[in-house]
């Protein structure tokens, strides 16, 4: 549900008084979220991978075939984290929600709310039918 002009100038004043009052603090909280912290995670994941293949050459060169199988394993983690990570960044054009408990039931809400609808155009269909 979107804001009303009145909340959103409410908004807009708290900020300013937010970096007027400490910018530093304001600029720290800007930095910290779920962006930067979904990058910084697909960058370990990334550095990870590297390491992964170095191991496995290893495992190649050295006939020791559990370093290649060590190897393997690391890549294949580190893939799958960069994977979701990459998948749950948001985008740089989104809007962060603050408040992480209001949107899982929001979600909640529109589920059963989008259930209800099915629910009911079955029971509809049904009754057209006569059964």
């Amino acid at each position: 549900m979107p804001l009303s002009e009145h909340e959103q100038r409410m908004l807009e004043q708290m900020e300013r008084a937010l970096y007027a009052e400490d910018p530093k603090f304001a600029t720290a909280l800007e930095g910290s979220g779920l962006r930067t912290y979904t990058r910084r995670r697909v960058y370990q994941a990334v550095a990870g991978f590297l390491v992964g293949i170095a191991l496995l050459m290893v495992g190649v060169i050295v006939p020791q075939i559990w370093i290649s199988v060590v190897g393997f394993l690391i890549m294949l983690g580190c893939a799958v984290l960069a994977v979701t990570g990459w998948r749950k960044a948001p985008k740089p054009g989104e809007a962060q929600q603050g408040g992480g408990g209001a949107t899982p039931r929001r979600q909640g809400r529109q589920r059963r709310s989008m259930m209800t609808r099915i629910e009911e155009r079955w029971q509809r269909r049904r009754d057209e039918q006569g059964h």
